[in-house]
């Protein structure tokens, strides 16, 4: 049977599971999960259903009435997409499976010495296909699917979720299922977190987390979590909230998920921020004291309309979700900061753009915006290619077409398609549709499937971009801007310098910049990465000492890729280097982070 997703086993004749009622164990001291699912279909099935598993022990499958035993099996795993799971159904419209783990890709277990607390920690991190090894599921964004879970932890920790939060309770006999006897279940230090979630989601936004957390309230709708030494600086980062809600709802719509909650997670989580609704998660470098990490936010309070609201079918749709977010932040952006940050912003993804051309330059079929996902793993290719080459599409539909009018557009497509999952090919059908002349005056296909960057892409221009530009090309001449010229520069303009100026420049030239602006001891993560990749890059070995301090601190993805990658390729010691760093590193690390860094040091070995 064909498949829906190159990324799932879960097949186009078989109906969908649209709700999932979890119970869920989580043992810290053997950093295991112990979880037990009633699944229920869209419609009765009867024949082999497929299910999305990795590194799952699964106990047993029972009908849901009867408690009998089904017939189930588990294939050999594949390195990409896991195992399948088949399960023998008659006229079935729900069944329980009971499964345990104590390897997922997804989930990660910190300890108190990992997180700097007297607590241990374990937070969930699904996309791109990871929620397959937290439950079996449908793991691709085609299938939508509704929850409720029971989280059974250890009383002295809190638990969040992206979902609606309903109480906190002591754990009671027989709710567990098939999760774990009830003498384990209702031992004594247990506690019960229960959430539900009403809206249908795609299952990489399956989310919670488990540590020392604590709240703040900083808008009628939006609290701020994060452990007890971050939260103050973290409410007082992210203050301005709601004013990004209110316009992003007068941009695109109405908000559709009541709480727009933020996580702030321990220094490993992998990305800068993930969508998750009604909860994003959050890294704490993206507090710099200064309100600039209120980007990121704006990156993930536009998802809600453009990748929560509407999804990707599949990954090879991915730019759907990241293109229209990415264009919907700089809106935002524009609206709360001002069109200057917003074109700074345009910028760094130009820089950013232009860095995936040559990343890929051997293989450019992951330039495209629909490129060929067939027997590639998601996390090996992800870039910034569907975030900035989508932007610049729909920005040139903009230019096109002008403003007033794409924003009409933009309403009418998330009111039409909201809480629906599509591909490419439909949404350029709602394109051609919407605005029957678009293919005379853009050429679509070059854009979709073509490579590259196609000729009417543009650079963005402003004259403190420019400005910026000029300086780091002066750079490359020896000369070092002077401190009237940047006085007013905070972390996105020296971002932006830094992204632009060469890396063979001499490595006295960049000592003598760090000597003068301590860039190396920035406080903004961005700066400090920057800084040290262009560092190492050009022989700064006086730099590998602070690098090996970054990696050991940092798990965002964004960091480990540049500085990993510097490493490996500036010399041997650096590659001795890098290997003796991650082999101490490793298990701060996300399990999605190990094998990003694991990659790149193949690569360069």
């Amino acid at each position: 049977m064909a498949p829906v997703d190159p990324h799932s086993y879960t097949e186009a004749s078989s109906p969908f599971i649209t709700h999932a009622s979890l119970s869920l164990y989580l043992d810290f001291s053997t950093s295991a999960l112990h979880g037990s699912a009633l699944l229920t279909l869209s419609s009765p099935f009867t024949g082999s259903l497929s299910l999305d598993t990795r590194s799952l022990t699964i106990h047993s499958v029972l009908d849901s009435s009867s408690h009998s035993p089904l017939s189930f099996s588990l294939s050999p795993s594949d390195p990409i997409l896991g195992s399948r799971l088949t399960v023998s159904l008659s006229e079935h419209s729900s069944f329980l499976i009971a499964f345990s783990t104590n390897s997922s890709s997804a989930l990660h277990f910190l300890t108190p010495s990992q997180t700097g607390s007297v607590h241990p920690y374990a937070y969930t991190q699904c996309q791109s296909i990871h929620a397959r090894s937290i439950f079996p599921c449908h793991d691709t964004p085609a299938a939508r699917i509704k929850f409720s879970a029971l989280l059974n932890i250890p009383s002295s920790l809190s638990a969040v979720m992206a979902a609606r939060h309903v109480t906190r309770r002591d754990p009671l006999p027989n709710e567990g299922g098939l999760t774990c006897p009830d003498s384990q279940w209702c031992s004594s230090g247990r506690i019960v977190e229960e959430f539900i979630m009403e809206q249908p989601i795609p299952p990489y936004l399956f989310a919670f987390a488990v540590g020392e957390i604590v709240g703040r309230d900083i808008g009628p709708r939006t609290r701020v979590y994060a452990g007890p030494s971050v939260i103050e600086e973290a409410a007082k980062e992210f203050m301005g909230t709601e004013e990004m809600i209110r316009a992003g709802e007068k941009l695109f719509g109405p908000y559709d998920w009541e709480r727009f909650d933020l996580l702030v997670l321990p220094m490993s989580f992998p990305y800068g921020g993930m969508e998750n609704p009604k909860m994003v998660f959050l890294t704490p470098t993206v507090i710099r004291g200064d309100a600039a990490g209120a980007q990121v936010v704006a990156h993930e309070l536009a998802h809600s309309w453009t990748g929560n609201l509407i999804t990707n079918k599949t990954n090879e749709d991915f730019w759907l979700n990241e293109g229209f977010t990415t264009y919907a932040e700089r809106r935002i952006v524009e609206v709360v900061q001002g069109e200057e940050i917003a074109t700074l912003n345009m910028g760094i993804g130009w820089r950013g753009l232009n860095r995936m051309m040559e990343r890929f330059k051997d293989n450019m079929e992951f330039t495209k915006l629909k490129p060929n996902m067939q027997g590639i793993d998601p996390d090996d290719v992800y870039s910034e290619v569907p975030y900035e080459k989508g932007f610049q599409f729909l920005w040139r539909i903009e230019r096109e077409i002008g403003r007033p009018a794409f924003d009409e557009f933009l309403k009418t497509y998330i009111s039409t398609f909201k809480f629906q999952s599509i591909d490419t090919a439909a949404f350029l059908d709602f394109l051609n549709s919407s605005l029957p002349s678009i293919h005379t005056q853009i050429d679509l296909e070059t854009w979709v499937h073509g490579t590259g960057l196609p000729p009417d892409a543009m650079e963005p221009v402003s004259k403190v971009y420019t400005k910026i530009k000029n300086l780091a090309e002066e750079f490359g001449k020896a000369r070092m801007p002077r401190e009237e010229e940047v006085a007013e520069w905070k972390g996105q303009e020296w971002e932006l310098y830094l992204e632009n100026v060469s890396c063979h420049v001499e490595p006295s030239q960049v000592c003598a910049l760090d000597e003068r602006y301590h860039l190396s001891e920035s406080r903004d993560w961005e700066v400090k990465v920057a800084f040290l990749h262009l560092a190492i890059s050009a022989g700064c070995k006086e730099y590998f000492s602070e690098a090996e301090k970054s990696l050991k601190q940092v798990g965002r993805m964004k960091y480990l890729r540049p500085l990993y990658t510097a490493l490996a390729k500036c010399s041997d010691e650096g590659k001795m280097l890098a290997r003796r760093i991650y082999s101490e590193a490793r298990e701060c690390y996300h399990p999605i982070a190990q094998g990003v860094v694991e990659s790149i040091l193949s690569k360069h070995s």
